[in-house]
């Protein structure tokens, strides 16, 4: 399977939809284990896609990456959208790609196998397993689905995030703020870089 080049290590996002952060994490419960994709806004931190399933085949990654682009919809972009993950073999599934580039979205990857270089889809999972789904004991797919919704949206619309000026990413995505947003984005990339230098 093809890998693709980082496109995004010397890149700012400036707008929602410039870049979607892409990663998979496992959920441990008492009655069961599952895998959660997670599809992210970079510039507003908003979860736009998201798949939780018993399995880490690549379909369930689609589905996640399906439910972005309805999202999406037929909104003009000032930017060409990328599609920032690591090299996962989800990722570079033939049903992936081909999804990706029927809907014109650049394909990013991270290069080195170091967390940095997806660091707010790491960041993400951090967050959602930490504050939301550790309290939940889950016992079917069923019921993990519905609380994963529940988590999903109460992260959306509810948790302020201090990268974006504590605000709430969904407000954030969709422009409906009466103030700029104060960036706090980090280029975690070039910081791992320097790091490695000073070695």
């Amino acid at each position: 399977m093809k890998k693709y080049p980082n496109l995004i290590k010397d890149l700012e996002p400036v707008s929602p939809n410039h870049i979607w952060v892409s990663d998979i994490t496992y959920w441990k419960t008492k009655g069961g284990h599952y895998y959660i994709s997670f599809i992210t806004d970079a510039y507003s931190r908003k979860i736009v896609g998201y798949q939780v399933a018993e399995t880490m085949e690549a379909i369930e990654s689609v589905y996640a990456l399906k439910m972005a682009l309805e999202g999406l919809g037929k909104r003009k972009r000032a930017f060409v959208l990328i599609h920032h993950s690591d090299r996962g073999s989800q990722y570079c599934s033939a049903g992936y790609v081909e999804l990706l580039r029927k809907n014109n979205i650049q394909i990013s990857m991270s290069e080195n196998g170091d967390p940095l270089e997806n660091a707010i889809a790491e960041r993400l999972n951090g967050i959602i397993k930490g504050e939301y789904l550790f309290d939940y004991q889950i016992d079917s797919i069923k019921e993990a689905k519905t609380i994963l919704e529940s988590v999903v949206r109460l992260y959306n619309e509810e948790r302020p995030h201090s990268s974006v000026g504590n605000m709430v990413p969904s407000q954030v995505h969709e422009g409906s703020l009466d103030k700029e947003v104060r960036r706090l984005w980090k280029n975690y990339y070039k910081k791992s870089e320097l790091s490695e230098m000073e070695k």
